[in-house]
């Protein structure tokens, strides 16, 4: 595909979902997808867990507490999306209309199997509104194993989009060195790296990958404050203190392949964050430093990387009987 030679914007969305109500966050995704685009903005990228919202009561409840964690989980896979439905062809329709790539952090259904389980995802759209792929979190962060499954290798993919080759990790997956090495090697420029984690070390770990990667880096996290939270859910009045504001202030930010902020940190605003993406810096730096080119050393390192997808079950065709219609004589 023939990329982007001349600097572009991208745009990191730093907002609060309508907590979970899928359409209502749908609805409020796709008017900031055309307001992204109208401002300029060749991609666009939504932070984890998005729509219909990161479910941060794993941090608040413990995990003893079944009757609370059973009451949300009902809403939230009630409020999730399975790939592709109307919910990702709504997403898709917004994208090609908006000419931007979007990229959006969702909950996702196991429509393959059960039904019942979530994954933690990115959904990768073209500006055709073509679904490029859906990436889910290989290994869910600490209470979010009470809510997600895990991913498998087969969506650990750099896909090929008009301003280059986009990949993307989620949070506390940007720490697994052979993952982001996965995706180094598989030629990725700009990184996005959807989030609700914040501050220090999280902000010095965007700026050491796009030094590390040589690639533009996107951190993109929710700004929520308490009264984002719908009075109907019980657990608000007993597990968020009254005297809480924001439950996660944000701290987006981008960053350019040298490690120098393009778009500082902004907190405690909901609000798009933009930045400008110069393609020649996805070039130049790695004259320096190239880590899955003239820097690897395959003769020494060696990754293997496994790509099948892991079904919960698989079909097994009937075995033929080669001894029908033989003469047994």
């Amino acid at each position: 595909m023939t990329h982007s030679s001349e600097p572009f914007l991208v745009a990191a969305v730093q907002g609060s979902p309508v907590f979970l109500d899928r359409k209502a966050t749908l609805d409020n995704a796709c008017s900031l997808i055309t307001e992204a685009g109208a401002k300029g903005a060749r991609l666009v990228v939504f932070a984890e867990g998005y729509l219909p919202g990161y479910p941060f009561w794993v941090w608040f409840i413990p995990s003893g507490n079944t009757k609370a964690l059973r009451d949300l989980y009902v809403e939230l896979l009630d409020n999730s999306v399975s790939v592709p439905d109307e919910a990702t062809g709504r997403l898709c329709a917004a994208a090609r209309a908006a000419k931007v790539t979007v990229v959006m952090g969702l909950n996702e259904r196991n429509t393959e199997a059960s039904g019942a389980t979530l994954y933690n995802s990115l959904l990768f759209i073209g500006p055709d509104g073509e679904i490029l792929g859906c990436h889910r979190k290989l290994v869910p962060t600490v209470g979010e194993r009470i809510v997600h499954g895990q991913g498998d290798g087969s969506t650990l993919q750099v896909h090929d989009v008009p301003v280059g080759r986009l990949s993307g990790l989620i949070c506390w997956e940007n720490y697994m060195p052979l993952a982001r090495y996965a995706l180094y090697a598989g030629g990725a420029q700009i990184h996005v790296a959807p989030t609700w984690d914040r501050g220090e070390p999280w902000l010095s770990t965007l700026r050491h990958i796009a030094k590390e990667g040589r690639v533009y880096v996107i951190g993109c996290c929710s700004a929520m404050r308490r009264e984002d939270v719908p009075d109907r859910l019980a657990f608000k009045e007993e597990f968020l203190a009254s005297e809480l504001e924001w439950i996660n202030p944000g701290g987006s930010a981008i960053v350019d392949p040298d490690g120098k902020w393009v778009t500082e940190p902004v907190i405690e605003s909901q609000e798009i964050l933009y930045g400008e993406v110069d393609p020649r810096l996805m070039q130049g730096p790695r004259f320096q430093l190239d880590v899955a080119g003239h820097y690897g050393r395959p003769d020494v390192f060696q990754l293997t990387v496994d790509r099948q997808p892991r079904p919960m079950v698989r079909d097994v065709p009937p075995a033929i009987d080669d001894t029908v219609g033989e003469d047994d004589g």
